[in-house]
Protein backbone atom coordinates (compact mmCIF):
# COMPACT_ATOMS: atom_id res chain seq x y z
CA UNK A 1 0.00 0.00 0.00
CA UNK A 2 2.79 2.13 0.61
CA UNK A 3 4.19 4.68 -2.66
CA UNK A 4 6.28 7.02 -3.67
CA UNK A 5 3.74 9.45 -5.13
CA UNK A 6 2.10 11.38 -2.49
CA UNK A 7 -0.97 11.68 -3.83
CA UNK A 8 -1.87 8.12 -5.12
CA UNK A 9 -5.81 7.23 -5.98
CA UNK A 10 -6.32 6.06 -2.39
CA UNK A 11 -4.22 9.49 -0.52
CA UNK A 12 -6.64 11.37 -3.11
CA UNK A 13 -10.13 10.30 -1.82
CA UNK A 14 -9.45 9.79 2.24
CA UNK A 15 -8.31 13.37 1.70
CA UNK A 16 -11.63 14.47 0.17
CA UNK A 17 -13.48 12.89 2.21
CA UNK A 18 -11.93 14.49 5.18
CA UNK A 19 -12.68 17.88 3.38
CA UNK A 20 -16.34 16.65 3.37
CA UNK A 21 -16.19 15.11 6.72
CA UNK A 22 -14.68 17.87 8.60
CA UNK A 23 -16.79 20.70 6.55
CA UNK A 24 -20.26 19.36 8.10
CA UNK A 25 -18.37 18.63 11.37
CA UNK A 26 -17.04 22.17 12.05
CA UNK A 27 -20.54 24.52 10.37
CA UNK A 28 -22.13 22.03 12.93
CA UNK A 29 -20.31 23.47 15.42
CA UNK A 30 -19.80 26.79 14.95
CA UNK A 31 -23.89 27.01 13.97
CA UNK A 32 -24.51 25.41 17.62
CA UNK A 33 -21.97 26.98 19.60
CA UNK A 34 -23.72 30.57 18.09
CA UNK A 35 -27.48 28.83 19.00
CA UNK A 36 -26.63 28.23 22.46
CA UNK A 37 -24.38 31.19 23.54
CA UNK A 38 -27.66 33.21 21.71
CA UNK A 39 -29.83 30.91 23.76
CA UNK A 40 -28.21 30.95 27.44
CA UNK A 41 -25.55 33.79 27.08
CA UNK A 42 -23.62 31.25 29.49
CA UNK A 43 -19.85 30.32 29.02
CA UNK A 44 -20.21 27.35 31.57
CA UNK A 45 -23.47 25.84 30.08
CA UNK A 46 -21.82 25.99 26.57
CA UNK A 47 -19.23 24.38 27.85
CA UNK A 48 -21.13 21.70 29.61
CA UNK A 49 -22.57 20.75 25.81
CA UNK A 50 -18.91 20.47 24.32
CA UNK A 51 -17.66 18.22 27.06
CA UNK A 52 -20.59 15.70 27.21
CA UNK A 53 -19.59 15.42 23.68
CA UNK A 54 -15.98 14.58 24.23
CA UNK A 55 -16.37 12.26 26.72
CA UNK A 56 -17.47 9.45 24.68
CA UNK A 57 -14.12 9.74 22.76
CA UNK A 58 -12.54 9.65 25.78
CA UNK A 59 -14.06 6.39 27.02
CA UNK A 60 -14.36 4.58 23.09
CA UNK A 61 -11.24 5.56 21.52
CA UNK A 62 -9.82 2.78 22.88
CA UNK A 63 -12.21 0.21 21.14
CA UNK A 64 -12.27 2.29 18.20
CA UNK A 65 -8.51 1.66 17.69
CA UNK A 66 -9.01 -2.57 18.62
CA UNK A 67 -11.94 -2.11 15.67
CA UNK A 68 -9.50 -0.02 13.48
CA UNK A 69 -6.41 -2.93 13.70
CA UNK A 70 -9.17 -5.67 13.54
CA UNK A 71 -11.71 -4.25 10.74
CA UNK A 72 -11.44 -2.73 7.25
CA UNK A 73 -10.65 0.42 7.99
CA UNK A 74 -12.80 1.09 4.73
CA UNK A 75 -16.23 0.11 5.99
CA UNK A 76 -15.73 1.42 9.32
CA UNK A 77 -15.56 5.16 7.73
CA UNK A 78 -18.42 4.44 5.43
CA UNK A 79 -20.91 3.45 8.43
CA UNK A 80 -19.57 5.88 10.73
CA UNK A 81 -20.38 8.88 8.23
CA UNK A 82 -23.56 7.29 7.18
CA UNK A 83 -24.41 7.19 10.40
CA UNK A 84 -24.01 10.46 11.09
CA UNK A 85 -25.34 11.76 8.77
CA UNK A 86 -28.63 9.87 9.23
CA UNK A 87 -28.34 11.31 12.98
CA UNK A 88 -27.93 14.79 11.74
CA UNK A 89 -31.40 14.42 9.19
CA UNK A 90 -32.80 12.89 12.34
CA UNK A 91 -32.57 16.10 14.49
CA UNK A 92 -33.38 18.65 11.75
CA UNK A 93 -37.28 16.12 11.53
CA UNK A 94 -37.10 16.72 15.62
CA UNK A 95 -35.69 20.14 15.81
CA UNK A 96 -39.81 21.75 16.24
CA UNK A 97 -40.83 18.93 18.35
CA UNK A 98 -38.37 18.82 20.84
CA UNK A 99 -36.54 20.47 23.44
CA UNK A 100 -33.91 22.06 21.24
CA UNK A 101 -30.74 22.32 23.69
CA UNK A 102 -31.94 18.88 24.46
CA UNK A 103 -31.65 17.99 20.78
CA UNK A 104 -28.20 19.74 20.73
CA UNK A 105 -26.45 18.06 23.59
CA UNK A 106 -27.57 14.39 22.41
CA UNK A 107 -26.71 14.95 19.10
CA UNK A 108 -23.11 15.86 20.23
CA UNK A 109 -23.48 13.13 22.38
CA UNK A 110 -23.96 10.84 19.63
CA UNK A 111 -21.43 12.43 17.05
CA UNK A 112 -18.88 12.05 19.88
CA UNK A 113 -19.24 8.89 19.79
CA UNK A 114 -19.10 8.17 16.20
CA UNK A 115 -15.92 10.56 16.28
CA UNK A 116 -14.30 7.69 19.06
CA UNK A 117 -14.33 5.10 16.39
CA UNK A 118 -13.78 7.23 13.37
CA UNK A 119 -10.48 9.62 14.50
CA UNK A 120 -8.21 6.61 15.32
CA UNK A 121 -9.47 4.81 11.99
CA UNK A 122 -8.54 7.90 9.77
CA UNK A 123 -4.99 8.43 11.34
CA UNK A 124 -4.39 4.64 10.97
CA UNK A 125 -4.87 4.56 7.10
CA UNK A 126 -1.99 7.47 6.91
CA UNK A 127 0.85 5.28 7.79
CA UNK A 128 -0.72 2.53 5.24
CA UNK A 129 -0.67 4.46 2.93
CA UNK A 130 2.71 6.47 3.26
CA UNK A 131 5.95 5.11 5.22
CA UNK A 132 9.24 7.24 5.30
CA UNK A 133 9.65 10.49 3.87
CA UNK A 134 6.12 10.57 2.20
CA UNK A 135 4.70 10.27 6.03
CA UNK A 136 5.44 13.57 7.27
CA UNK A 137 4.07 15.15 3.64
CA UNK A 138 0.97 12.97 4.40
CA UNK A 139 0.48 14.17 7.82
CA UNK A 140 1.22 17.89 6.97
CA UNK A 141 -1.63 17.94 4.43
CA UNK A 142 -3.67 15.97 6.91
CA UNK A 143 -3.04 19.02 9.19
CA UNK A 144 -3.34 21.33 6.37
CA UNK A 145 -7.17 19.94 5.24
CA UNK A 146 -8.23 20.08 9.32
CA UNK A 147 -6.70 23.43 9.57
CA UNK A 148 -8.06 24.82 5.93
CA UNK A 149 -11.63 23.83 7.19
CA UNK A 150 -11.05 25.51 10.73
CA UNK A 151 -10.42 28.75 8.48
CA UNK A 152 -13.42 28.62 6.45
CA UNK A 153 -16.16 27.24 7.87
CA UNK A 154 -16.33 29.96 9.74
CA UNK A 155 -16.93 32.27 7.29
CA UNK A 156 -19.45 30.23 5.27
CA UNK A 157 -20.90 29.47 8.63
CA UNK A 158 -21.72 32.16 10.26
CA UNK A 159 -23.29 33.44 6.76
CA UNK A 160 -25.47 30.67 6.34
CA UNK A 161 -26.38 30.75 10.54
CA UNK A 162 -26.73 34.43 10.03
CA UNK A 163 -28.85 34.49 6.80
CA UNK A 164 -30.57 30.91 6.57
CA UNK A 165 -31.13 29.97 10.49
CA UNK A 166 -30.16 26.96 12.10
CA UNK A 167 -32.20 24.55 10.29
CA UNK A 168 -30.90 24.83 6.74
CA UNK A 169 -27.32 24.18 8.15
CA UNK A 170 -28.58 21.40 9.94
CA UNK A 171 -29.17 19.90 6.41
CA UNK A 172 -26.02 21.18 4.66
CA UNK A 173 -23.66 19.14 7.84
CA UNK A 174 -26.06 16.27 6.78
CA UNK A 175 -25.11 16.37 2.87
CA UNK A 176 -21.30 16.56 4.02
CA UNK A 177 -21.95 13.41 6.06
CA UNK A 178 -22.86 11.69 3.05
CA UNK A 179 -20.74 12.93 0.52
CA UNK A 180 -17.73 11.77 2.54
CA UNK A 181 -19.56 8.02 2.43
CA UNK A 182 -19.70 8.20 -0.98
CA UNK A 183 -16.26 8.90 -1.64
CA UNK A 184 -15.13 6.55 0.91
CA UNK A 185 -16.95 3.93 -0.85
CA UNK A 186 -13.98 3.88 -3.68
CA UNK A 187 -11.02 2.97 -1.32
CA UNK A 188 -8.94 0.40 -1.70
CA UNK A 189 -7.96 -0.75 1.78
CA UNK A 190 -6.86 -4.28 2.58
CA UNK A 191 -8.59 -6.01 5.90
CA UNK A 192 -5.97 -6.35 8.66
CA UNK A 193 -4.21 -9.31 9.17
CA UNK A 194 -4.33 -9.86 12.81
CA UNK A 195 -8.81 -10.54 12.83
CA UNK A 196 -9.62 -13.49 15.64
CA UNK A 197 -12.67 -14.89 16.58
CA UNK A 198 -11.66 -14.26 20.02
CA UNK A 199 -14.66 -12.12 22.01
CA UNK A 200 -14.50 -8.59 22.21
CA UNK A 201 -13.91 -8.55 25.86
CA UNK A 202 -10.57 -10.69 25.53
CA UNK A 203 -9.44 -8.88 22.40
CA UNK A 204 -9.67 -5.68 23.91
CA UNK A 205 -8.10 -6.33 27.40
CA UNK A 206 -5.53 -7.46 25.51
CA UNK A 207 -4.73 -5.06 22.28
CA UNK A 208 -5.31 -2.56 25.27
CA UNK A 209 -2.31 -4.25 27.32
CA UNK A 210 -0.18 -4.58 24.23
CA UNK A 211 -0.54 -0.72 23.18
CA UNK A 212 0.25 0.18 26.91
CA UNK A 213 3.17 -1.95 26.82
CA UNK A 214 4.45 -0.56 23.82
CA UNK A 215 4.33 3.44 25.33
CA UNK A 216 5.87 2.55 28.84
CA UNK A 217 8.19 0.13 28.04
CA UNK A 218 9.23 0.58 24.65
CA UNK A 219 8.97 3.81 24.29
CA UNK A 220 8.35 6.10 27.36
CA UNK A 221 9.61 9.48 26.27
CA UNK A 222 6.74 9.30 23.77
CA UNK A 223 4.70 8.65 26.89
CA UNK A 224 5.56 11.63 28.47
CA UNK A 225 5.45 14.01 25.18
CA UNK A 226 1.84 12.55 25.07
CA UNK A 227 1.46 13.98 28.23
CA UNK A 228 2.32 17.39 27.53
CA UNK A 229 0.47 17.12 24.72
CA UNK A 230 -2.64 16.66 27.08
CA UNK A 231 -1.41 19.56 29.13
CA UNK A 232 -1.77 21.53 26.03
CA UNK A 233 -5.30 20.42 24.99
CA UNK A 234 -6.60 21.29 28.64
CA UNK A 235 -5.33 24.71 27.91
CA UNK A 236 -6.38 24.67 24.59
CA UNK A 237 -10.05 23.69 24.54
CA UNK A 238 -10.65 26.59 27.44
CA UNK A 239 -8.95 28.91 25.76
CA UNK A 240 -10.13 28.63 21.97
CA UNK A 241 -13.27 26.60 22.47
CA UNK A 242 -14.55 28.20 25.40
CA UNK A 243 -13.04 31.55 25.94
CA UNK A 244 -13.19 32.64 22.28
CA UNK A 245 -16.59 32.78 21.59
CA UNK A 246 -17.31 34.11 25.01
CA UNK A 247 -14.98 36.54 24.86
CA UNK A 248 -16.06 38.33 21.18
CA UNK A 249 -19.62 37.59 21.80
CA UNK A 250 -20.88 38.22 25.14
CA UNK A 251 -17.57 40.02 26.62
CA UNK A 252 -16.71 42.32 23.98
CA UNK A 253 -20.49 42.08 22.27
CA UNK A 254 -19.06 41.68 18.76
CA UNK A 255 -21.47 40.49 16.14
CA UNK A 256 -21.02 36.98 15.23
CA UNK A 257 -19.25 37.80 11.67
CA UNK A 258 -16.37 38.84 13.78
CA UNK A 259 -16.29 35.13 15.46
CA UNK A 260 -16.14 33.60 12.00
CA UNK A 261 -13.55 36.44 10.77
CA UNK A 262 -11.36 35.02 13.87
CA UNK A 263 -11.98 31.16 13.60
CA UNK A 264 -11.04 31.45 10.15
CA UNK A 265 -7.96 33.87 11.08
CA UNK A 266 -7.43 30.80 13.24
CA UNK A 267 -7.67 28.39 10.74
CA UNK A 268 -5.05 30.23 8.18
CA UNK A 269 -2.69 30.01 11.25
CA UNK A 270 -2.91 26.31 11.54
CA UNK A 271 -2.69 25.93 7.62
CA UNK A 272 0.47 28.31 7.75
CA UNK A 273 1.84 26.07 10.69
CA UNK A 274 1.10 23.13 9.01
CA UNK A 275 2.74 23.85 5.64
CA UNK A 276 5.95 25.73 7.30
CA UNK A 277 6.49 22.07 9.14
CA UNK A 278 5.81 19.90 6.28
CA UNK A 279 8.25 21.75 4.35
CA UNK A 280 10.91 22.90 6.45
CA UNK A 281 10.14 20.51 9.16
CA UNK A 282 13.48 18.28 9.18
CA UNK A 283 15.38 21.59 9.65
CA UNK A 284 14.33 22.78 12.98
CA UNK A 285 15.87 20.81 15.65
CA UNK A 286 13.86 18.37 18.48
CA UNK A 287 15.32 20.06 21.16
CA UNK A 288 13.98 23.40 20.37
CA UNK A 289 10.62 22.38 20.17
CA UNK A 290 9.63 23.31 23.76
CA UNK A 291 10.43 27.11 22.95
CA UNK A 292 7.18 26.75 19.83
CA UNK A 293 5.25 25.86 22.37
CA UNK A 294 6.01 28.42 24.77
CA UNK A 295 4.97 31.13 22.44
CA UNK A 296 1.36 30.05 22.69
CA UNK A 297 1.95 31.17 26.40
CA UNK A 298 3.23 34.53 25.31
CA UNK A 299 1.12 34.95 23.01
CA UNK A 300 -1.79 35.30 25.60
CA UNK A 301 -0.16 37.76 27.77
CA UNK A 302 -0.70 41.05 25.83
CA UNK A 303 -4.04 40.18 25.69
CA UNK A 304 -4.46 40.00 29.03
CA UNK A 305 -3.25 43.24 29.16
CA UNK A 306 -5.70 44.32 26.59
CA UNK A 307 -8.54 43.11 28.83
CA UNK A 308 -7.39 44.86 32.32
CA UNK A 309 -6.59 48.33 30.84
CA UNK A 310 -10.34 48.09 29.69
CA UNK A 311 -8.88 48.70 26.04
CA UNK A 312 -11.74 49.30 22.99
CA UNK A 313 -13.68 46.12 21.85
CA UNK A 314 -12.16 46.24 18.79
CA UNK A 315 -8.38 46.39 19.81
CA UNK A 316 -9.33 43.65 22.75
CA UNK A 317 -10.29 41.56 19.50
CA UNK A 318 -6.76 42.38 17.54
CA UNK A 319 -5.01 41.39 20.43
CA UNK A 320 -6.88 38.48 21.35
CA UNK A 321 -6.75 37.16 18.02
CA UNK A 322 -2.67 37.89 17.56
CA UNK A 323 -2.08 35.74 20.25
CA UNK A 324 -4.09 32.49 19.42
CA UNK A 325 -2.88 32.91 15.79
CA UNK A 326 0.66 32.74 17.13
CA UNK A 327 -0.37 29.53 19.65
CA UNK A 328 -2.29 28.13 17.01
CA UNK A 329 0.33 28.04 14.46
CA UNK A 330 2.82 26.57 16.17
CA UNK A 331 0.75 23.97 18.40
CA UNK A 332 -0.04 23.04 14.56
CA UNK A 333 3.73 22.61 13.94
CA UNK A 334 4.31 20.48 17.25
CA UNK A 335 0.91 18.02 16.54
CA UNK A 336 2.43 17.14 13.07
CA UNK A 337 5.95 16.50 14.51
CA UNK A 338 4.49 14.77 17.23
CA UNK A 339 2.45 12.58 15.30
CA UNK A 340 5.11 11.65 12.54
CA UNK A 341 7.37 10.95 15.60
CA UNK A 342 4.79 8.29 17.06
CA UNK A 343 3.80 6.42 13.82
CA UNK A 344 7.15 5.57 12.61
CA UNK A 345 8.35 4.00 16.06
CA UNK A 346 4.83 2.09 15.76
CA UNK A 347 4.61 -1.34 13.93
CA UNK A 348 1.41 -0.89 11.65
CA UNK A 349 -0.41 -3.98 13.28
CA UNK A 350 -0.72 -1.70 16.05
CA UNK A 351 -1.25 1.83 14.76
CA UNK A 352 -4.98 1.86 15.65
CA UNK A 353 -4.63 1.16 18.98
CA UNK A 354 -1.39 3.42 19.54
CA UNK A 355 -3.61 6.62 18.06
CA UNK A 356 -6.41 5.28 20.15
CA UNK A 357 -4.44 5.54 22.82
CA UNK A 358 -2.64 8.69 22.18
CA UNK A 359 -6.00 10.58 21.18
CA UNK A 360 -7.62 9.53 24.56
CA UNK A 361 -5.07 10.58 26.90
CA UNK A 362 -4.55 13.75 24.91
CA UNK A 363 -8.27 14.11 24.98
CA UNK A 364 -8.45 13.34 28.72
CA UNK A 365 -8.24 16.55 30.42
CA UNK A 366 -10.03 18.31 27.65
CA UNK A 367 -13.76 17.77 29.03
CA UNK A 368 -12.16 19.31 32.70
CA UNK A 369 -10.73 22.44 30.87
CA UNK A 370 -13.72 22.71 28.99
CA UNK A 371 -15.63 23.06 31.93
CA UNK A 372 -13.42 25.19 34.70
CA UNK A 373 -12.79 27.32 31.92
CA UNK A 374 -16.80 28.04 31.67
CA UNK A 375 -16.57 28.57 35.12
CA UNK A 376 -13.45 30.70 35.28
CA UNK A 377 -14.91 33.12 32.50
CA UNK A 378 -18.34 33.18 34.04
CA UNK A 379 -16.78 34.17 37.60
CA UNK A 380 -13.48 35.70 37.09
CA UNK A 381 -12.59 38.49 34.93
CA UNK A 382 -11.13 38.11 31.04
CA UNK A 383 -7.41 39.36 32.29
CA UNK A 384 -7.24 37.16 35.01
CA UNK A 385 -7.69 33.79 33.29
CA UNK A 386 -6.20 34.89 29.98
CA UNK A 387 -3.12 35.96 32.45
CA UNK A 388 -2.52 32.97 34.58
CA UNK A 389 -3.05 30.49 31.18
CA UNK A 390 0.12 32.40 29.65
CA UNK A 391 1.89 32.07 33.32
CA UNK A 392 1.09 28.08 33.18
CA UNK A 393 2.01 27.57 29.62
CA UNK A 394 5.66 29.57 30.56
CA UNK A 395 6.23 26.90 33.24
CA UNK A 396 5.27 24.05 31.52
CA UNK A 397 7.01 24.86 28.58
CA UNK A 398 10.29 25.35 30.44
CA UNK A 399 9.63 22.15 32.71
CA UNK A 400 9.64 20.52 29.57
CA UNK A 401 12.74 21.52 28.15
CA UNK A 402 15.06 18.55 29.30
CA UNK A 403 12.00 15.67 27.43
CA UNK A 404 13.07 17.19 24.01
CA UNK A 405 16.39 17.29 24.78
CA UNK A 406 16.45 13.72 25.28
CA UNK A 407 14.36 12.94 22.12
CA UNK A 408 16.57 14.38 19.88
CA UNK A 409 19.39 12.02 21.57
CA UNK A 410 17.64 9.03 19.50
Amino acid sequence: MHAKRLFTRNFTLLVWGQIFSLLGNYTLKFALSMYVLEQTGSASRFAAILAASTVPVILLSPVGGVLADRINRRTIMIALDTLSGISVGIVWLLWGAANHLTLITILQIILGIFGAFESPTVQACVPQMHRGENLMRANSVANQVQALAAMVTPFTGSIAYTLLGIQPVLMLVCGCFFCTALLELFLVLPSPANATQESLGKILCGDLKQSIHFLSREEPMVLQLLLLAAATNFFASGIVSVGLPFLVRTVLRLPTAWYGAAESVLGTAAVMGSLFIGIWGDKIPLRKQHWLWALFGVGLLPAAAAFALVLSPALCYAVLLAGLCVGQATCSMFSVVGLCAIQQRTPEGLTGKVMAFVMTLALCVQPLGQVLYGIAFDFCSPAAVLGITGLLVLFAAYSSRNLFKQLSRF
